[in-house]
């Protein structure tokens, strides 16, 4: 594991269950990948590879228009590690979930 992302897909649409349904259909594409990852209320955290993490963010809004996004923003935090292991998502929230 050399990277870790944040990211948090905002389907534009005042119906709630919309928003849900698209939501829904990212974290399955993401499940899907194999990829260690987190879900909260506002983003999901994924970690592994710098370059599968990126294919997979550019992948996610595709995802999204399949789904029935046809407006959308998607936010993205990016944490690389070109020469160590950084902090696993456990290791950063383990602690707090026990």
């Amino acid at each position: 594991m050399n990277a870790s992302v944040a990211i948090q897909v905002l389907p534009m649409y005042p119906d709630k269950q919309k928003v849900v349904a698209i939501v829904d259909k990212v974290l399955d594409y993401i499940k899907s990948t194999g990829v260690t990852y987190d879900v909260s209320a506002f983003e999901t955290s994924l970690e592994g590879d710098y370059d599968q993490l990126m294919d997979i963010v550019k992948e996610v809004p595709k995802v999204a228009v399949k789904a029935g996004a046809d407006a959308q923003m998607v936010y993205v935090k990016i944490n690389y590690f070109p020469e160590s292991k950084g902090l696993t998502i456990a290791d950063k929230v383990t602690k707090y979930r026990e």
